[in-house]
């Protein structure tokens, strides 16, 4: 691919990209460097593909991996440092919830809706965000993330019941 290519290819799947990510790990600098690298990848290594939407296709599917992977590797950090914290103080660690709100026709309902998601545990965020933004089904899911398709209807449903009992505890 020439320079000129490279750039009318970036910026037709960089928005799209970043969104994917973004909304995986939940940090725009990491969100980034995912789009970059999956977009360095697709150019670096030519492909054959029949159409667009197949390229669309293997830029979301692996930008999803590489999000998951980086969200892997965030976990084992954190969990590391925590267990080291633990061992230095004896603190536990604690939680937090996200106030939001039920009302529909509430002019801030969808902040309320991503600030609920954002409190969700990861599992659940994660499998929601695939199946409700990005309209994955479990088949696609389950290959990418390496889990049984029945343990994702499960997370799915689980983070569903947790979305809503979450947006009902705090109506405004």
């Amino acid at each position: 691919m020439t320079r000129q290519e490279i750039t009318v290819f970036y910026m037709e799947h960089h928005r799209r990209l970043y969104n994917i990510a973004w909304r995986i790990l939940r940090d725009s600098g990491e969100a980034e460097e995912v789009m970059q690298d999956t977009i360095l990848k697709f150019v670096s290594e030519p492909r054959e593909f029949a159409s667009g939407a197949q390229v669309s296709a293997w830029l979301a599917r692996t930008c999803i991996r590489a999000s998951i992977d980086r969200l892997r590797r965030r976990r084992r950090e954190t969990a590391f440092l925590e267990e080291y914290a633990r061992q230095e103080s004896g603190d536990p660690a604690g939680t937090q919830d996200s106030p939001s709100g039920l009302d529909p026709e509430s002019p801030s309902f969808l902040p309320r809706i991503r600030s609920a998601m954002d409190a969700l545990p990861e599992p659940y965020r994660l499998v929601l965000d695939l199946v409700l933004i990005e309209g994955l089904d479990y088949e696609e899911i389950a290959a990418l993330t390496g889990q049984k398709e029945t343990t994702l209807r499960s997370i799915c449903s689980r983070g569903r019941n947790k979305l809503i009992e979450q947006l009902k505890k705090n109506p405004i």
